[in-house]
């Protein structure tokens, strides 16, 4: 199994997990970018789970999503906004690449545990490559990234032309 699963970024950050976590189940339907055999984008809407320390992407045989994934494993997941403009939980987004589960033991073994009905699908477990999440402090965009190479890290970038700064998590207050 990779090392860059849901368990590690979790093992690495559980409280920043938990709040992706949160994000992603406030709403069951959330939106996946893949890309075409050209190369442009594709968007399409999906619902994720996350369990046994992995984040799995489940889709529907034969559909665009799974063809462009098989030939290209790299994939952005964007948390649904929800309704309104506020975002009160901020927002969600997860970088990698989806690796096919192929071995029909296995599909039958998850669609077990998911409750998934008994027919044809695709499924996806995923390599994270970046996990986001954006929200307001105040008059300022918090925005935490973590990746497998450099741990978390958090910048803040007030309404102005001024660069996003990162914040040095040891400083005090932080």
């Amino acid at each position: 199994m990779t090392t860059n699963n849901w368990a590690a970024f979790e093992a690495a950050e559980p409280a920043f997990a938990r709040t992706v976590r949160d994000r992603f189940g406030r709403y069951p339907h959330h939106v996946l970018a893949t890309l075409r055999k050209d190369g442009s984008p594709r968007v399409s809407g999906l619902n994720v789970d996350i369990r046994g320390g992995e984040l799995w992407l489940g889709m529907m045989a034969g559909s665009m999503k799974a063809v462009d994934l098989r030939r290209d494993g790299r994939f952005a997941l964007h948390s649904n906004p929800g309704e309104g403009a506020t975002m009160p939980d901020g927002d969600a987004r997860v970088s990698g690449r989806a690796v096919e589960i192929v071995d029909p033991p296995e599909l039958h073994r998850y669609a077990e545990e998911a409750n998934a009905p008994d027919q044809p699908f695709h499924l996806f477990r995923t390599e994270l490559t970046e996990v986001v999440h954006t929200g307001v402090d105040g008059e300022e965009l918090v925005v935490r990234v973590w990746t497998p190479g450099r741990g978390l890290r958090t910048f803040r970038r007030g309404n102005d032309d001024e660069p996003a700064r990162e914040i040095d998590p040891r400083a005090p207050g932080r």
